[in-house]
C-alpha cells in the first residue's frame, strides 16, 4: 500500500505569501517615509524642482549638440530625444521605486544591515524602501516632457503594435533597471564599496542609453544586448517604433521580447540577491 504525502498549504505557498509580505512591507515603509517628506511640503517641492532642473541639464547638453550639426549618428534631435524620454522615464521609474539599494554597502561595512536582519520583514522590501525620495517624481516628469515633445513631433507610422509598445518599453525599462538596482545591490554583499560599480551600471546605463546606438563601437553594442541587456530597455523597442535597423541586424520580433528579458533579469536578481544575503557575516565587531 502506498503512502500517500499530503503537502502542508504553508508549505505549498510560502513563496507566495513571502512576497506578498514583502510588497506589504515595502507599501508600509513607504508610506511612512511619504508621511515624513509631507510635513515639509515647501522643503519637498524645492527638492523635487531640483532634480527636474538637474536632469533637465542633460537634454540641454543634447540640444547644445544640435545647435552645431543636424544629425547625431544618423539621428535627428526628436529621434534622440524618443530614445532620451524612454531611458530617463524608465529609470526615473526604477529609481524611485529602488534607488535606495545603493545604500546597502554602507549598512555591510558599519553593521547596521543587522537591525534589518532581526525584524520578522523580508530584508529586500526594507532595504529598497529606506528613506524613499519622493522628489525623484522630477526625474520621471522631466523624461515624461521629453518623450512627449518626441512623440509629437516625429512623423510616425502608427499601427496598433507601435502603439502598445511605448508604455511596454517604459515599463519593461523599468524592470530592467530595477533588476540591475537588485543585482548591484547583491554585489556589495561582497564588495562592501562597490556603490560606483553599481552605479557605472545604472547611471551609466541610462546616460548611455539616451544617445543613438550608431555612435558606440559595436562591440559595447553588443555587451549592452547579450551580456547586460541595458538595450531592450530603450534601443531595440524605440528603433522599432522609428522603423529603423539595430546596428547588429537583428529581426524586428526581437523588439518584443523586453518583458522577457525583464523577466529574467529578475530571477537572475533573486538568485544574486539570496546567494549574497546567505553569504553575509556581519562585521564581526
Amino acid at each position: 500500500m502506498e503512502a500517500v504525502v499530503v503537502e502542508h498549504p504553508a508549505v505549498v505557498f510560502a513563496p507566495r505569501s513571502r512576497v506578498v509580505e514583502g510588497v506589504r512591507a515595502y507599501g508600509l515603509i513607504v508610506a511612512m517615509w511619504l508621511r515624513s517628506t509631507m510635513a515639509y511640503r515647501a522643503s519637498f517641492v524645492m527638492t523635487t524642482f531640483g532634480n527636474f532642473a538637474a536632469t533637465a541639464f542633460d537634454f540641454v547638453a543634447i540640444m547644445l549638440m544640435f545647435s552645431h550639426v543636424e544629425v547625431l549618428g544618423g539621428y535627428t534631435l526628436p529621434e534622440v530625444a524618443l530614445l532620451y524620454g524612454a531611458s530617463g522615464t524608465a529609470f526615473g521609474l526604477a529609481d524611485l521605486v529602488l534607488g535606495s539599494m545603493d545604500r546597502l554597502g554602507r549598512r555591510v561595512r558599519d553593521g547596521t544591515l543587522d537591525t534589518l536582519l532581526v525584524r520578522p520583514v523580508p530584508v529586500l522590501a526594507q532595504v529598497a524602501a529606506d528613506r524613499f525620495a519622493l522628489r525623484r517624481l522630477g526625474r520621471i516628469t522631466q523624461g515624461l516632457l521629453v518623450l512627449g515633445y518626441a512623440l509629437g513631433t516625429l512623423d510616425i507610422e502608427w499601427t496598433v503594435l507601435k502603439v502598445v509598445m511605448v508604455p511596454l518599453m517604459l515599463l519593461s525599462g523599468a524592470a530592467i533597471f530595477g533588476a540591475v538596482f537588485v543585482t548591484g545591490a547583491a554585489f556589495q554583499f561582497f564588495a562592501q564599496d562597490a556603490a560606483e560599480v553599481q552605479s557605472s551600471f545604472t547611471y551609466g546605463g541610462n546616460t548611455m542609453l539616451q544617445y543613438p546606438p550608431t555612435v558606440f563601437a559595436k562591440d559595447l553594442v553588443r555587451g549592452v544586448t547579450f551580456v547586460v541587456p541595458l538595450a531592450f530597455v530603450n534601443w531595440l523597442p524605440a528603433l522599432y517604433v522609428l522603423g529603423r535597423e539595430y546596428p547588429l541586424g537583428l529581426p524586428d520580433w526581437v523588439a518584443f521580447l523586453p518583458p522577457v528579458v525583464a523577466g529574467l533579469c529578475w530571477v537572475l536578481a533573486g538568485l544574486a540577491w539570496r546567494v549574497g544575503l546567505r553569504s553575509y557575516r556581519s562585521t564581526g565587531s
